[in-house]
């Protein structure tokens, strides 16, 4: 991945995080990581839809 794929994947992990009011140090952030990146790497290049789906994800993440 170059800067600008790691720029938009961190804005949206950024995003996902605030929007669910944890931090990096959460036990869910290295799953949301995981999964932004794969969103990423599977063609979805939009922040937004990245955000979108990663929360929708996100929801069935153990806690």
């Amino acid at each position: 991945m170059d800067s600008q794929a790691l720029g938009v994947c961190q804005c949206a992990f950024d995003a996902i995080l605030a929007e669910l009011g944890i931090n990096r140090e959460h036990e869910k952030a290295e799953a949301i990581a995981a999964l932004v990146i794969k969103l990423y790497q599977q063609g979805v290049h939009d922040e937004k839809k990245l955000f979108e789906l990663g929360m929708t994800a996100s929801a069935s993440l153990k806690d």
